[in-house]
C-alpha cells in the first residue's frame, strides 16, 4: 500500500476516496479545524491527525512512517482577484497555504501528488501579490510576475500627507479603529441600500453603536481622518437623538468607512510585506504592486529539475465520475518525472445522457422524517430498500442513519418552500414574497431557495443551510445527511460538530466518488511504472 499524507483534509472525502481504493494508507492528516478534525478521526481512527500544516515536521513525519508515496489534499485558496471583492481585505490568509502545500511536496519527495482546488485556479487571473522573499524565487524559476493595481482611496477623499500614513504602520495604527468598532459601523454602512435593513440594523446595534459612539467623539481636530470619525459617529448619535433622517445617513458615514477601509489595506501591505513598486496619485491613491498566477508559481517549482515532477491540471466535473452532482473541481497531479514521463487525469465513464442524479441519491429517505434538534440525532433505524440503484446501495451502508438533520422552518420560509418548484429558486417568488431578507434582492444567487430537481443531477453541493436548498418533493430543507448523499459519501460516514459546521463541512468536501477514480488512475500508473523499474534491475525510482 502507498502511504500518503493528507494536507487540508476537511471531513475526509479525498482520504475516503483514496481508502476506497484499498491502495493506500493515509498515515497522516492535517486539518486546524476542531470539528473538521473531529469528524476525520472518527472516521479514519487509523490516521494520525494533525492540527495546524504550518508547523508541520515533515522530516519527523519520515522518521516515524518511513517515505511517504504520495501527498494529497486541497489548500484553501482564493487568490486576490475573485476573493474579497465584497469585503475589506485585500489579502486572504489562506493564501499562503498553497505555499504549505509546495513545501510538503519539496520536502516529503513523494513519488507523487495530488492537489484540487476550485477551478479558478487554472487561470491567469488566481493571483497571489509578491511579497519580500518571493523575488529571488520568481528571478529562480522564471515565474511570470506582473503589475497590479491596488487601489486604497478614492480622489475625493486625497488630503496632504496622505502617503506618509499609507507608508507608515505607526502613523496608519493611530488612525485605525478596533476591528469591532469598524465592524458594526460598516454593517450600517452595507445595510443603508436598503431604508429597511437599515432600520432594523441600527435598531438591532443601538447598545454597541452608542458605546462606541462615546469614545469616538472626543474633541474636534484638523485632521481629515479624524473629522469623518467625528462625522460618522456624530450622525450615528444625531439619528437615535431623532435630528436627522434615516436617508442622510449613508453620506455622513461612508468617509470614515472609505478611510478605514484605506487604513485596513494599507495595514496589510506592510504587515505581509508585499512588495510596492510605487503609488500612483492619479484619480486617489493606487499602490502599484506586482503579482503572479498561482498556477505558475506551483508549476515552475515542482516541475524545476531538483523536484523533477511531471504535471498535469484540468477542471472535472464530478458527475462525469458517478455523482449526483455537476460539482466543478481543478485537479492537479504530478509524478516523479524518474517514475514516470507523462501522467494524466481518470477520465469520467457518464456522460451528460448518462448521469446520476439527485433521485438516485436520496429519494430511498424521501420517507426517513428528520430531526431538527441535534440532541435527538441519536440514529435512525433503516430498513433494508429494495430495487435501489448502484448509487443508492452503495450509499445505503448502515443499519443506522445518523446526521438526517435539518434546520426548523420558519412560517415565512415555509410559505416560500409551498411556492416554489423544482428547478426554481427565490427569483421565481413574487415580490412580495421577497421584500424583507436580502439587501439587494437582484443580486440574490441562483443557489438560494433552490428545490431540487429529481431527475438531474444538482448544483454544486455548497453549505446547503445557508443556501436554503429544498427537497424536491417535501417542503422541508435539504438534509445534511442527504447533502452528504449528493456528495457521495455513504451513510456509515458520520459527521460532527454543530447543526451549520456540519452543513459546511459537507460543502467544502471532495466528493469521495471522484476521488477514487483519481485514486484508482494514480494506482495504476504507480504500479505499471514501479514494475517496470523493477524488472529493469533499477530498483523503486525515488
Amino acid at each position: 500500500m502507498y502511504k500518503v499524507v493528507d494536507l487540508f483534509a476537511g471531513a475526509g472525502g479525498l482520504s475516503l476516496g483514496f481508502k476506497q481504493t484499498k491502495k493506500y494508507d493515509i498515515k497522516v492528516a492535517f486539518e486546524n479545524n476542531p470539528e473538521m478534525q473531529a469528524t476525520y478521526r472518527l472516521n479514519h481512527p487509523d490516521t494520525d491527525v494533525r492540527g495546524d500544516v504550518c508547523a508541520a515536521d515533515y522530516a519527523a513525519i519520515q522518521e516515524q512512517y518511513g517515505a511517504i508515496d504520495v501527498v494529497i489534499g486541497g489548500p484553501p485558496c482564493q487568490g486576490f482577484s475573485n476573493a474579497n471583492r465584497q469585503k475589506n481585505r485585500a489579502v486572504n490568509k489562506n493564501n499562503m497555504l498553497v505555499k504549505q502545500y509546495i513545501r510538503a511536496i519539496v520536502e516529503l519527495q513523494p513519488k507523487a501528488f495530488v492537489m484540487e482546488n476550485v477551478s479558478m485556479l487554472k487561470s491567469q487571473v488566481h493571483r497571489f501579490y509578491l511579497e519580500r522573499g518571493d523575488e529571488e524565487l520568481i528571478e529562480k524559476y522564471n515565474i511570470r510576475a506582473r503589475e497590479t493595481p491596488l487601489p486604497l482611496i478614492d480622489a475625493q477623499y486625497m488630503f496632504d500627507g496622505i502617503l506618509n500614513i499609507i507608508q507608515n504602520r505607526q502613523e496608519a495604527e493611530r488612525y485605525l479603529w478596533p476591528d469591532t468598532h469598524f465592524s458594526e459601523l460598516n454593517i450600517i454602512y452595507k445595510a443603508a441600500r436598503n431604508i429597511e435593513k437599515l432600520e432594523k440594523a441600527l435598531e438591532k446595534h443601538q447598545r454597541k453603536l452608542l458605546n462606541i459612539v462615546e469614545i469616538h467623539m472626543g474633541p474636534e481636530i484638523e485632521n481629515p481622518i479624524i473629522a469623518a470619525d467625528h462625522e460618522a459617529f456624530q450622525a450615528v448619535m444625531d439619528y437615535y437623538n431623532g435630528t436627522i433622517a434615516l436617508a442622510d445617513l449613508e453620506a455622513l458615514i461612508e468617509p470614515a468607512i472609505m478611510f478605514q477601509k484605506m487604513l485596513i489595506r494599507a495595514c496589510e501591505i506592510i504587515d505581509n510585506n508585499i512588495v510596492v513598486d510605487r503609488f500612483e496619485q492619479i484619480n486617489g491613491v493606487t499602490a502599484i504592486v506586482r503579482s503572479f498566477a498561482v498556477y505558475d508559481y506551483l508549476t515552475a517549482i515542482l516541475g524545476a529539475e531538483e523536484n523533477g515532477y511531471v504535471i498535469d491540471s484540468d477542471v472535472l466535473c464530478a458527475a462525469d465520475y458517478g455523482a449526483p452532482q455537476k460539482r466543478m473541481r481543478f485537479v492537479v497531479i504530478g509524478i516523479k518525472k524518474s517514475i514516470s514521463e507523462k501522467i494524466a487525469l481518470p477520465i469520467g465513464s457518464f456522460d451528460e445522457e448518462h448521469y446520476r442524479t439527485v433521485r438516485d441519491a436520496i429519494s430511498d429517505l424521501e420517507d426517513v422524517k428528520p430531526v431538527v434538534d441535534m440532541a435527538e440525532d441519536v440514529g435512525i433505524p433503516l430498513e433494508a430498500k429494495a430495487e435501489l440503484g448502484a448509487l443508492g446501495q452503495s450509499l445505503r451502508n448502515t443499519a443506522v442513519l445518523r446526521n438526517h438533520i435539518i434546520t426548523a422552518t420558519t412560517d415565512t420560509a415555509m410559505q416560500r418552500f409551498k411556492k416554489i418548484k423544482q428547478g426554481k429558486n427565490f427569483h421565481s417568488l413574487d415580490t412580495a414574497m421577497q421584500i424583507n431578507t436580502y439587501s439587494d434582492i437582484s443580486r440574490t444567487q441562483n443557489t438560494i431557495y433552490l428545490r431540487l430537481k429529481y431527475d438531474e443531477p444538482s448544483g454544486t453541493v455548497v453549505n446547503v443551510r445557508k443556501s436554503m436548498w429544498i427537497h424536491p418533493t417535501l417542503d422541508r430543507a435539504i438534509s445534511i445527511r442527504e447533502a452528504a448523499r449528493l456528495q457521495t459519501f455513504p451513510d456509515s460516514f458520520v459527521f460532527c460538530g454543530s447543526k451549520d459546521k456540519q452543513y459546511q463541512q459537507v460543502g467544502n468536501a471532495v466528493p469521495p466518488i471522484m476521488a477514487k477514480s483519481i485514486a484508482k488512475k494514480l494506482a495504476s500508473i504507480l504500479r505499471k511504472n514501479l514494475r517496470r523499474s523493477e524488472d529493469d534491475g533499477g530498483g523503486q525510482p525515488q
